[in-house]
């Protein structure tokens, strides 16, 4: 499913997905031209929490949320499932773009099974709106862009052909204040835009978002005119409405995604 968003270079909401250790963070602090995510560097996923941050980028308002570790952790354990709630709650009024994050390396099956993973938690469609961001970018030899790097591994070409051919590379420690034009981040950055822009545009200026989104979407909203029609929160502003009506929606889920975990559970133990 998708949502209607006519716009062209407007407002942006992304979602990065990536395996803890892909460089998801630092990324993300890179695309904002701020310090706000915490680079994980340990490859083993302990809890993960999603963050939600929004600055201003080339003119625009850029929404980034570090989803969980979608592709290194546990989807029993109970901390997942209240991010993936979360997740779904920064996300909740449509998705213009996923960014896959993964690193210049050697690539395994793990690594490229990710595109099924998506399909899993999200739908096929969710690749529509992918596009694959490399990180450690310096590890390129001079001269030879991500594509053609690519190329020479069957496997991860054909995983860039299902995200619709759509890649870049990022160095967030080497590439911040490079001359190459293609070796720099603020490049990289203009181009990585302009790619969602015309993603966004492919998919007839619409956003993705799902059924379970929607229903989400739609609690906001409900408790967003609650909270709106009581005398005490005239004073409040919109942000702090919305925030509130977050919450409300948070905790008017949460019981019920932790009764179904506990119910499976029952079921595994048996």
């Amino acid at each position: 499913q998708v949502e209607s968003e006519h716009q062209s270079g407007g407002d942006r909401r992304i979602v990065l997905l990536g395996k803890t250790g892909s460089g998801k963070s630092s990324l993300a602090n890179t695309i904002l031209g701020d310090k706000v995510f915490t680079p994980g560097h340990s490859s083993i996923s302990k809890t993960m929490h999603c963050q939600s941050e929004t600055r201003t980028v080339q003119g625009r308002n850029v929404q980034l949320v570090d989803s969980p570790g979608l592709f290194d952790t546990d989807p029993n354990v109970p901390d997942f499932k209240e991010e993936v709630l979360k997740c779904m709650i920064e996300c909740a009024e449509g998705i213009h773009a996923f960014l896959l994050v993964l690193k210049v390396e050697r690539f395994t099956k793990h690594e490229l099974s990710v595109a099924d993973v998506i399909c899993q938690n999200f739908s096929p469609e969710a690749l529509n709106y992918t596009t694959l961001v490399f990180t450690l970018g310096d590890q390129l030899q001079e001269g030879v862009t991500i594509k053609e790097w690519a190329e020479d591994n069957e496997a991860l070409s054909t995983l860039i052909q299902k995200c619709g051919g759509r890649c870049h590379v990022f160095d967030n420690r080497y590439w911040n204040n490079s001359q190459d034009p293609y070796r720099n981040n603020q490049h990289q950055l203009k181009e990585l835009l302009n790619t969602i822009d015309q993603t966004v545009q492919k998919n007839g200026g619409r956003c993705y978002t799902n059924a379970n989104l929607e229903k989400v979407k739609e609690k906001i909203n409900e408790e967003t005119q609650i909270i709106k029609a009581k005398p005490e929160n005239a004073n409040l502003s919109y942000v702090e409405v919305r925030k509130k009506a977050k919450e409300n929606t948070f905790n008017y889920f949460w019981p019920i995604l932790s009764w179904h975990h506990l119910l499976d559970t029952m079921k595994i133990d048996r």
